[in-house]
């Protein structure tokens, strides 16, 4: 293996996806066109002073993706089939390691998280290409579960059919790349950059998808010299990129490069991770739930509204017209149906807030301002719009207000040096404070998946007076699920906010792809009646005056593929 941080990160899996920084490989970086983005995996360095201390209790969630094929175990047709549980590696020793020592483990049986095998008649369809019955029906709140389930389930079935796919006897070649380090960190949000070089691995796969896997970031590469017996263990490498759909870029620990040279031929396999399946499971299952109808389906629902009875005094005053009204909509109502703003994505060409995000910025301030009883949690797909959302907010609120949730097993360099002393670390992981400390925080930013570490700890639903579900049209909805279903009530604000023609591109099952999983919760609302009214009390649209529509925010779009 490639080390004791990159081992324990394929066995407790990576619980969210990070797009935080560029890269320039070789001789491209004179290219004029943008780098691209890549997703590096730095050594960690030593904890800055500065830390919070992570809780003695907290503890990362594990999963298991697997690296090789295996049975998902028995399942059943009942969509009450009874939680599987999988036995996880527990470390013995606390050895420092390097390239001649190694930890030990031993494996315990704990009560994980269920695996959510898939059903036996489900599987039988994927197989043969057939879509499940329930994806026929109208989605509802009867079918609510099964429905997502069953998508989900072509999303694992995919990950399975795939598990025994290798690449036998090709050339793996390295490539010096520089990483550039994207941040904001002064108090005029002015871009500052930190490069490091690295070594990446790169090889050709084949183009044409249904012969071989769709490999995404975040995914493992096991390479082994051809010919060595399958007894040795493989360098396991992460998935940083693919590009052109045919060239994949993955980085290996130093153990791979002291071996390699450039006439050996390799056998390359992979491994994709299952957390955010397994979170997205949970979520539905928790979404359907009748209590929470009226965020699901929204059709009917009356809306609380509280008018506004004292001037607002805007923090940023260069909100139009549009986005002034919009922040005084998601301060005067609570409870369901959610309130949508419809405009560009969080984050601009420039790497700066858009329009759209200067209303959450502005609508955030508000509510912290307006009473130290609010509580405010705000979820985004990808690390970089949390990151600068929260820097956006850091000149008026104070760090000891503020929480950044991330997942266990992040990189310490992918953080922002001046978010740092809002997150908590412990060892060589990003940790949780205890309940007590979290319910004390009054805004908590964290990605829509690793939001599930604050239920973990005990955060109950209805904690939050507000829940920012920021670029929910980049996530399925499953995804969008986990922060909504898990922590909101009939009494919490939920604000969605999201770009018309924008979508999740991590959707790899051809049956998930067609039937439903590439529609976003934002979108799925966006249609349904309250919002086509286009009633300001439901909905904002927020047009760019540079575009001739609404609709168009191609420049925004976050790339997934």
């Amino acid at each position: 293996m490639c080390g004791c941080l990159e081992f324990l990160k394929w066995v407790l899996g990576v619980e969210e996806r990070e797009e935080d920084l560029l890269v320039v490989l070789g001789s491209r970086s004179t290219s004029k066109t943008h780098p691209t983005a890549f997703h590096p995996s730095p050594s960690p360095k030593p904890l800055p002073s500065f830390l919070k201390p992570g809780s003695s209790s907290s503890k990362p969630s594990p999963s298991s993706p697997k690296a090789s094929p295996s049975s998902p175990g028995p399942s059943s047709s009942s969509s009450k089939q009874p939680p599987s549980f999988k036995p996880t590696l527990s470390q013995v020793s606390q050895d420092s390691i390097n390239e001649q020592t190694k930890v030990s483990y031993m494996r315990v049986q704990k009560g994980m998280s269920p695996v959510y095998a898939i059903p036996k008649d489900i599987e039988d369809l994927i197989k043969r290409d057939k879509v499940p019955g329930v994806l026929n029906e109208p989605l509802s709140l009867s079918t609510y579960k099964d429905y997502f389930a069953a998508l989900l389930y072509a999303e694992d079935f995919y990950i399975e059919k795939w598990s025994e796919f290798k690449l036998e006897k090709i050339t793996l070649k390295l490539q010096r790349a520089e990483i550039i380090k994207k941040s904001l960190r002064n108090e005029y949000l002015n871009e500052t950059y930190e490069k490091d070089d690295k070594i990446f691995v790169e090889f050709e796969i084949d183009s044409c998808c249904e012969r071989r896997p769709f490999l995404l970031s975040r995914d493992f590469a096991f390479a082994r010299p051809s010919g060595q017996k399958t007894e040795t263990e493989p360098c396991q490498g992460i998935i940083y990129c693919v590009e052109r759909s045919t060239r994949v870029v993955v980085e290996f620990g130093e153990d791979f490069l002291l071996q390699h040279h450039s006439t050996r031929k390799y056998d390359v396999s992979f491994s994709f991770n299952r957390v955010c399946l397994k979170r997205a499971h949970q979520a539905i299952e928790a979404a359907s739930d009748p209590l929470f109808k009226s965020f699901l389906f929204p059709d009917g629902v009356s809306k609380k509204i509280f008018p506004i009875s004292t001037p607002l005094h805007f923090c940023n005053h260069k909100l139009d017209v549009h986005q002034s009204s919009a922040v005084r909509e998601i301060l005067s109502f609570q409870g369901p149906p959610p309130y949508i703003v419809e405009g560009p994505l969080c984050l601009n060409k420039f790497s700066e807030l858009s329009r759209t995000g200067l209303v959450i910025q502005e609508a955030v301030l508000q509510i912290y301002q307006s009473s130290s009883k609010l509580r405010i949690l705000i979820c985004a797909p990808i690390n970089r719009t949390c990151a600068l959302l929260m820097q956006s907010l850091n000149n008026d609120i104070p760090e000891s207000d503020m929480f950044r949730a991330n997942a266990a097993f992040r990189e310490i360099d992918g953080v922002p040096i001046d978010i740092l002393p809002s997150c908590a670390y412990k060892g060589e992981c990003f940790t949780c404070p205890s309940l007590q400390e979290l319910r004390k925080f009054r805004v908590i930013l964290s990605t829509f998946v690793s939001s599930f570490r604050l239920r973990n700890e005990g955060i109950a639903a209805g904690h939050f007076s507000h829940i920012f579900l920021v670029d929910a049209s980049s996530a399925t909805e499953p995804e969008a699920m986990v922060p909504l279903a898990n922590l909101a009530s009939e009494e919490t604000a939920v604000i969605v906010t999201g770009a018309p023609g924008n979508h999740s591109g991590w959707v790899r099952s051809n049956i998930a792809r067609k039937n439903g999983l590439m529609t976003s919760y934002f979108e799925r609302l966006r249609d349904s009646k309250p919002y086509r009214t286009l009633l300001p009390k439901f909905i904002t649209q927020l047009a760019d005056p540079e575009k001739e529509s609404v609709g168009d925010y191609s420049y925004a779009s976050v790339s997934y593929d």
